[in-house]
């Protein structure tokens, strides 16, 4: 008898919980996140605010960029800038020289715009505790996409009849000249940011190796483009950051009409002919997931949960609880949000502001609001008129009686950094 009754308590208490969790809805969702296993502690100190991000081509790294050039405006640092010869690249495909960097942005916590990576020249640029952050995306969807983005500025991709993509994986070295103008952009191109050699003969495999083992030596991060909220996950845990400072929109999109779907069979033409760049994207997407395992399924599910509930406040507060008004280029009203259109066959998407905002807005709330979602071309003339203002002032401004000496440059950036010099073949 005692025993049919526990029994009835038992089921009794069952049915009371289910029907407490049923009513009470979102109040136990967010109990439940309380309640999951946390992730490891972010490192006790402060920020790190020196990043060098290499800013790869048509990988999402304009999105990364933004929030990078937020995160230093937010926090008063120095960004790296192009000299105006150079225009809002490093003078790309050159690779990198210190003097590329506009004198008004010197010296620098933070670089983030376009660059062929030159080891020795951005460690003289840089202070020696440096992250180095890049990010790969899959070879097929990648030269798909720069395909069609850079179809008329690439005399390779000009040659081939019709702009046909079919018809250039066919028979490529018809079409490809090596010294082309623009010849990055149709080979290799992630192996050639990176500082590689694109032309490397196919028939050394061993090379593909040794180079993503060189680049996982520089590194401190390799994003993902496919899985670029577990990235920021990552990013976030080795800067010691706030959540706040990786939320992000989706910038430089194409429009769906601009893109193509791959069959199998054209893919694997693709990543035969980029076979170094799927060679690093195979290991880079293998790491990634190796360390996102090494936090733990449930603490990364948790971050990327948060990560997107942040998103949402922020757009909640930006637009007024809409989403950000999505429009082709030509479509935008404010010039400062338009993104470069490669040529009118590309649609290129961005964002205009409800027409309310000013009305609504704090100063700072509108400014938050047009930095989210400005376009790289903009964003940068914008922070070089910003740091130049504050060069000149500082300039003016009298020298205090007691100043700290600056630390020595370190003669030896290799060993205090642990990076090695990249490949600087010439292609």
């Amino acid at each position: 008898m005692r025993m049919s009754q526990k029994k009835i308590l038992l089921a009794f208490g069952a049915v009371t919980t289910a029907t407490l969790l049923m009513c009470s809805g979102g109040r136990w969702s967010r109990t439940a996140d309380r309640l999951q296993p946390k992730c490891p502690a972010l490192r006790p100190e402060a920020k790190h605010t020196n990043v060098a991000f290499l800013k790869t081509h048509k990988t999402a790294s304009s999105t990364v960029q933004n929030l990078l050039f937020r995160f230093a405006e937010r926090n008063n640092l120095t960004v790296a800038l192009p000299t105006q010869e150079c225009g809002h690249q490093f003078c790309y495909p050159r690779p990198f020289d210190r003097q590329f960097v506009h004198p008004h942005t010197l010296a620098p916590n933070v670089v983030g715009n376009h660059m062929r990576y030159d080891a020795v020249q951005l460690r003289r640029l840089m202070p020696a505790d440096t992250r180095y952050v890049t990010i790969l995306r899959e070879p097929a969807a990648m030269f798909e996409s720069l395909f069609s983005y850079y179809n008329r500025h690439c005399k390779t991709f000009q040659r081939v009849p019709e702009g046909s993509l079919d018809a250039f994986l066919e028979r490529p070295w018809r079409y490809y000249r090596p010294r082309d103008q623009g010849s990055m952009y149709a080979r290799n191109t992630l192996t050639f940011d990176l500082g590689g050699d694109k032309d490397h003969p196919a028939t050394d495999a061993a090379y593909a190796r040794s180079f993503a083992a060189e680049v996982e030596r520089v590194f401190s991060l390799v994003m993902i483009a496919e899985h670029f909220d577990e990235s920021l996950v990552l990013l976030r845990h080795i800067l010691s950051w706030d959540l706040d400072d990786v939320v992000y929109v989706k910038l430089n999109m194409r429009a769906p009409g601009s893109k193509r779907r791959l069959t199998p069979g054209l893919a694997g033409k693709i990543r035969a002919w980029n076979w170094i760049d799927a060679h690093l994207y195979d290991h880079f997407n293998a790491s990634l997931w190796r360390r996102l395992a090494a936090l733990g399924s449930a603490c990364v599910d948790r971050e990327v949960r948060l990560l997107r509930a942040a998103k949402e406040r922020l757009l909640a507060g930006c637009f007024g609880g809409q989403r950000p008004l999505l429009r082709l280029a030509g479509q935008i009203q404010n010039k400062d949000l338009r993104p470069w259109q490669p040529s009118a066959k590309v649609g290129i998407m961005g964002y205009d502001l409800p027409a309310n905002l000013s009305s609504g807005s704090s100063g700072s709330t509108r400014e938050l609001c047009l930095k989210l979602v400005m376009a790289e071309v903009q964003y940068t003339r914008i922070l070089l008129r910003s740091q130049s203002v504050r060069y000149h002032r500082n300039r003016q401004a009298p020298l205090p009686l007691l100043s700290r000496p600056l630390p020595a440059a370190s003669t030896d950036r290799t060993a205090a950094t642990g990076l090695p010099s990249l490949s600087n073949q010439a292609s």
